[in-house]
């Protein structure tokens, strides 16, 4: 297959490339500088220039192709404070590519996120189906409603899954949550955690998440429900106590009101408790994580080494 894949130089885009290449598919991967487009080369793939402000390219690129795997967002502006404008060019490239598949049977795969989904049970792969009132509250839920418009391009012809990540997607060169919050806890002298730390977070290695875009775009029926989940859910605390033992710093309670300053832009999130299953996953695509988990990973020295 000849797949299109946004988010193609990044942290999991770079990954699932590499992936996609060792299954013997052709991959256009999308770039929006001269040093993406460097890296996109390098992996082995087609470059196509342009970014998520850019549908109609996105659309011509699309339906120049078997599939499209969906990884970019614009985390940049989202974590700068403006996430309605992220999750609208996220809203628009989907358009744009949904309708360039439409009527083709090709699949489009979605990436999303886990945080909020089920906050203080173990989120399944049949949440957040219906708009809840809790999704509404939060940033995260605009970008819940572009993953049911996903969705909903089954009835168009459309083979569309949606693939949902947790917060951390771990690995050596990971810069995303956990690099941040060692850095957090470098600057602070202490690795935190919000109250007493038993809130659980969801954790997938690089590598296993990468996997899983192969085998959506590969196989997953039309109107897909994905979960990248390896571990149901750490408890804060103990990734809290992972890092300070690196960095020989003591782990500590962060009260609530306290955990925006704390945190900085995380602090909203480093509170949640938002377990989650694969159980649908893993037997729908026969995927299984093979990677280290998330507190071996913290255990290793590559979140640790300063530029």
């Amino acid at each position: 297959m000849k797949i299109f894949v946004t988010g193609a130089s990044g942290w999991i885009g770079s990954a699932t490339v590499a992936e996609l290449l060792e299954a013997g598919h052709e991959v256009v991967g999308l770039a929006r500088s001269d040093t993406s487009a460097q890296r996109v080369v390098a992996a082995g793939a087609v470059v196509h220039r342009g970014d998520l402000d850019d549908p109609d390219g996105l659309a011509k690129a699309a339906a120049d192709s078997d599939g499209v795997i969906h990884l970019a967002f614009q985390h940049e502006v989202a974590f700068g404070g403006d996430f309605a404008t992220a999750a609208a060019a996220d809203r628009r490239a989907v358009e744009a590519m949904g309708t360039a598949l439409a009527g083709s049977g090709r699949p489009l795969v979605l990436a999303s996120g886990l945080l909020g989904l089920a906050n203080g049970r173990i989120a399944t792969e049949n949440d957040g189906l219906v708009p809840s009132a809790d999704v509404r509250a939060i940033p995260a839920g605009l970008r819940a409603a572009t993953g049911l418009f996903t969705l909903s391009l089954r009835g168009v012809g459309v083979r569309s899954s949606v693939l949902r990540l947790p917060p951390t997607v771990h690995g050596d060169g990971d810069n995303g949550f956990m690099a941040t919050f060692v850095a957090i806890a470098r600057q602070r002298g202490v690795a935190g955690y919000v109250g007493d730390g038993s809130n659980r977070w969801p954790a997938v290695h690089r590598s296993d998440a990468a996997r899983l875009a192969r085998l959506a775009v590969e196989a997953a029926p039309g109107g897909s429900v994905l979960h990248a989940v390896g571990e149901e859910g750490v408890p804060f605390r103990k990734i809290a106590e992972a890092m300070g033992r690196q960095l020989d710093v003591p782990g500590g309670s962060v009260t609530q009101a306290d955990a925006a300053e704390h945190f900085a832009p995380l602090g909203h999130f480093v509170g949640l408790d938002a377990p989650a299953s694969a159980a649908i996953t893993r037997e729908l695509l026969e995927w299984e994580p093979t990677g280290p988990s998330l507190i071996e990973d913290l255990e290793q020295d590559h979140y640790y080494r300063q530029a």
